[in-house]
């Protein structure tokens, strides 16, 4: 199986991706409710999972939206489900790898990914979009089961001067035949708790970065930017057949904590 070589998106790409996030064409609504809806679309592969959801954010600016998805060291102060998350190298001024692992719902196996992520403001959008790569230094761990984001992004859309909307799009393959329960679960309690957090954790950025470097944000001032170059051709492709698949189709659900009803 020969490796695929990895291409950098450019605009034609962000502009497939905020079409497919404003289009309802083949989208079945699964959740409608305080703010947030959720969509979901079936697949003929049914291993992947193709999820979209929408908060609308009041009181937030999308340029603090924007930040807030960039931030990783304010990352780690609202994202619950993340284990680890770190930056592995610079490709261009507004793209790079990176390394997150996930919390997934017990008792199932925790999820890893690397992925390239492009970033690009358009007027009063601003997109952010990542695929799975594979990098030589970063192979699958141990007790993680590397999933592959095949099209993962946000699109923010300013509606006004303090007034955003956001929109989550996600099409990732799990690496693992899934019960019913957790594509349920995650269409109707993690996906629009997720969706809350980002919008309060954006309430709460502009007086916390006022604290914490309120200057450096290599994302919109690519001068700050230390991280070291790597070139795309360092990167191939994270294909899903190179990757174990686990059968976790049995596993039945655990009693949720009450904190998965924080809708």
């Amino acid at each position: 199986m020969s490796e695929m070589p990895v291409q950098i998106p450019d605009d034609s790409d962000f502009s497939s991706f905020k079409d497919q996030c404003l289009s309802p064409d083949g989208w079945t609504s699964r959740y409608s409710k305080g703010g947030v809806t959720v969509w979901t679309r079936d697949q003929e592969n049914q291993t992947v999972q193709k999820l979209k959801m929408r908060i609308v954010c009041k009181d937030v600016a999308a340029e603090t939206l924007y930040d807030v998805l960039h931030d990783t060291s304010y990352r780690r102060k609202w994202d619950t489900n993340m284990i680890e998350t770190y930056d592995i190298g610079r490709l261009t001024v507004n793209a790079d790898v990176g390394y997150y692992s996930w919390k997934c719902p017990s008792p199932l196996k925790n999820r890893d990914f690397v992925t390239m992520r492009s970033w690009l403001p358009l007027g009063n959008d601003f997109l952010i979009i990542n695929s799975s790569v594979k990098h030589p230094q970063h192979p699958p761990k141990k007790n993680f089961v590397r999933a592959v984001s095949l099209l993962t992004g946000y699109l923010i859309q300013s509606d006004g001067a303090s007034c955003s909307t956001l929109y989550y799009l996600t099409q990732v393959d799990p690496r693992g035949s899934l019960p019913k329960w957790v594509v349920n679960r995650v269409s109707q309690f993690v996906g629009p708790k997720a969706m809350r957090k980002i919008y309060k954790a954006s309430l709460k950025y502009p007086d916390w970065k006022r604290k914490h470097d309120p200057w450096v944000k290599p994302w919109m001032f690519p001068e700050q930017n230390m991280l070291q170059n790597i070139s795309a051709s360092d990167l191939t492709l994270q294909r899903v057949e190179s990757l174990e698949n686990i059968d976790e189709s049995g596993v039945s659900e655990e009693k949720r904590h009450s904190d998965d009803d924080d809708t």
